[in-house]
């Protein structure tokens, strides 16, 4: 009962009350003879409500995160990069102020658990990107040292704003250290494109993905085709993964 009133909200709530308005204007379209407008608002109002719900959403982000499997093993790995995703600057915390997102928390968390076994250093890579925005590296590295990873052990590259550049700047730490096999460390959505942005600088790095947000076995559900504001957000984050891949394989 509780779910089936779950599925009956999601049409009275955003997105679903939109696409439900859309059919009714559709509907009146059609009472006025506009039939061929009718069904271009029916066709379209269709395409964003599959968008909108977590089956069609769960599939399409599992096919970013199916890329690449972290390994079976410990890595064979000199040094662990790990990539932002943003942070706020004057939020409080546990000491201090400034918080990592939940994205880049949870890639921290993988990356410092990888260091306690490995015993090799962390580059943290993750500048500020907007003016009221923290700098991710810095929060990064108090946060590290808390969790008991020594200073010596931390590495910062943190005037990166994008993907392209933490590839980059990460890269002149590789060189200056010299270090050669690097454990790339981000969130598995997002893997395919770092290690493309990492191959054209001629840095062959390790994927370790990590932060998932889909099971990996789907399993069917009535609710799961009741639209949400979340799943939405996983199909756009789906169609925005693909068209930079695409943009940094060919264009950049």
């Amino acid at each position: 009962m509780i779910e089936f009133l779950k599925f009956g909200a999601s049409w009275v709530l955003p997105p679903g009350i939109f696409f439900v308005l859309f059919l009714f204007i559709a509907y009146c379209c059609k009472k006025r003879k506009q039939t061929r407008l009718a069904i271009a608002i029916t066709f379209v109002t269709f395409i964003f409500y599959l968008a909108s719900t977590s089956y069609v959403a769960s599939m399409l982000i599992g096919r970013l995160e199916d890329v690449y499997d972290p390994p079976k093993h410990l890595p064979n790995a000199d040094v662990i990069i790990v990539l932002g995703g943003g942070a706020t600057g004057d939020t409080p915390d546990v000491t201090g102020t400034g918080t990592l997102c939940s994205i880049p928390a949870n890639r921290l968390l993988t990356a410092v658990r990888l260091q306690k076994k490995l015993g090799i250093p962390i580059i943290v890579s993750g500048g500020q990107i907007y003016e009221d925005s923290g700098r991710e590296a810095d929060i990064a590295r108090r946060i590290l040292k808390e969790l008991g990873v020594s200073e010596d052990m931390i590495l910062l590259e943190n005037r990166s704003l994008n993907t392209t550049q933490n590839a980059e700047y990460s890269t002149n730490v590789l060189k200056s250290r010299k270090y050669k096999q690097p454990l790339l460390v981000t969130s598995a959505f997002h893997m395919e494109r770092a290690v493309v942005n990492f191959n054209k600088l001629g840095v062959d790095v390790i994927p370790y993905p990590c932060d998932y947000m889909v099971n990996k076995e789907k399993v069917f559900h009535y609710n799961r085709l009741a639209p949400s504001s979340q799943a939405l957000e996983f199909t756009a984050i789906y169609l925005q993964e693909n068209l930079r891949t695409f943009v940094t394989k060919y264009i950049e």
